[in-house]
């Protein structure tokens, strides 16, 4: 880029914050997979909205692509620059003020660079529940959450980024600021914008600060694991917890065996559950708004119900909190600690509840007609349909000759997920590695709407280019 741009936008945000010495820029242009190397002249870290503001009209003013960033930890190459050099990186790490706590509207209205963890402290510390929950939280940043309409584990009760965001602040790529910072839960007053930038992974504009549900904190709360013999008991068990227990049912995590052996193998401090193994397990969890004895008769009476119709053959409770917690690392910790069995052909899939032993099935008669020594690593929220189908090399093969099926297994197993009406993203987002198939597989009339809609927003294509659409 030439120097004299350079100067301009780092007049804008101040040379401390204007980094281009490659040391500095490098944890900017490097995504923790390290599939897409990225390089960039140039990384603004903006302490205002007016700052954003500035930038972006800048940028669309002599057509310098922006990359909006959060705390880097997206798993589909959405939030890094591409290798051309001629993309900026725009930092929204400075912006990380809790704006205020409105418990009245248990709302929090947050910048857009607040960490998750520092997020859910600050709800904490008032006395509530913010309930987005990511493995990646003490670095993720609710901005980029927004941005790619972040799951976790807590979608099964209370939704996913996008259900609980009520308002948001945006910096158009002109360099407006669309101010539509309500607490309201009920408005009717024309097309919903906010739904436009929730998702759109920085395509549309830069999301600054957004007015945030939270939530009574559970009086009681019970987690229990538990072994079964296959993911259609899971089901029937499934359907078991949510007859009895209703919205108290905050989480039900399927695994299968497999992706706990790597948990044990590899990642220190961790202890099998139970006393022996099993071909599958689930995870439950029981939030009581009521009281701690509400939720321990709630989880022994599924538990128990289990038991009797033959679909547990072991389970715990949780007797401490440490006990719960060390149970979630088990289950937080297996996509860690699948790089370590060597390389792995990931999907981020969510398919009808109902249908999920039948496309576990499916997919996986697909993938080993492809590679029959592969290793099944499914793990995910059952609960709201979303698992993470993992497919690790075989053991003793060479990761780049697996590596090179992965086009061909990951087509394999998509073509189930469309079977079945399902999505091939359905926590992750697109970026740039689901890009071009989202364009080859979605409806004609989708693809050309979000293309208008981009091009609506965006006419000098400055943001966020190359990915989504």
């Amino acid at each position: 880029m030439d120097a004299k741009l350079i100067e301009r936008f780092a007049a804008i945000v101040g040379a401390r914050h204007a980094l281009t010495d490659p040391v500095e820029t490098e944890p900017f242009v490097t995504e923790q997979r390290g599939l897409w190397p990225g390089r960039t002249p140039l990384v603004l870290r903006p302490g205002s909205v007016g700052e954003v503001a500035a930038i972006l009209r800048f940028a669309s003013e002599t057509r310098i692509p922006i990359v909006p960033q959060g705390g880097n930890t997206g798993l589909v190459g959405g939030q890094v620059p591409d290798a051309t050099g001629r993309e900026v990186v725009l930092s929204l790490s400075r912006l990380n003020a809790v704006r205020e706590i409105d418990i009245a509207s248990n709302t929090i209205t947050a910048e857009a660079g607040v960490t998750l963890h520092a997020l859910r402290e600050a709800a904490d510390e008032a006395g509530r529940l913010f309930p987005l929950s990511l493995a990646s939280q003490g670095t993720a940043q609710i901005g980029g959450n927004l941005s790619s309409n972040a799951g976790g584990t807590g979608v099964l009760a209370y939704g996913n980024a996008r259900e609980l965001c009520l308002g948001v602040e945006v910096v158009l790529p002109t360099g407006e600021v669309l101010d539509d910072l309500r607490k309201l839960k009920k408005d009717n007053t024309g097309y919903d914008l906010k739904n436009l930038f929730v998702g759109a992974e920085g395509t549309l504009g830069v999301i600054t600060a957004a007015v945030l549900r939270l939530y009574p904190k559970p009086k009681g709360r019970e987690v229990a694991w538990v072994g079964l013999e296959s993911p259609e008991a899971a089901l029937s068990l499934f359907s078991l917890a949510s007859d009895r227990a209703g919205s108290s049912l905050t989480a039900f995590e399927l695994m299968i065996d497999e992706s706990l052996a790597f948990v044990l193998r590899h990642i220190p401090g961790t202890a099998a559950p139970l006393g022996s193994s099993h071909p599958w397990h689930v995870l439950i969890e029981i939030s009581s708004g009521r009281s701690a004895e509400d939720a321990r008769a709630l989880i022994e009476e599924i538990l128990g119900k289990g038991f009797e119709a033959g679909l547990v053959t072991d389970a715990t409770l949780a007797a401490s909190l440490a006990q719960a917690e060390g149970l979630w690392k088990l289950r937080e910790s297996m996509s860690d600690s699948q790089r370590h069995e060597g390389a792995s052909i990931k999907h981020d899939i969510s398919v009808p509840v109902a249908a999920i032993p039948d496309f576990i099935r499916e997919a996986w008669q697909a993938v080993v007609k492809i590679e029959p020594g592969a290793r099944l690593v499914a793990f995910g929220h059952m609960g709201d349909g979303n698992l993470h189908y993992n497919i690790s090399q075989p053991v003793g093969g060479a990761s780049a000759a697996f590596l090179a099926r992965y086009r061909e297994v990951n087509d394999a197993v998509h073509a189930v997920v469309r079977a079945y009406r399902g999505s091939i993203s359905a926590e992750h987002g697109i970026g740039r590695m689901k890009r071009d198939e989202l364009i080859a597989t979605a409806p004609p009339v989708a693809t050309d709407l979000m293309r208008r809609i981009k091009a609506a927003f965006d006419p000098a294509g400055i943001m966020n280019p190359d990915k989504m659409i």
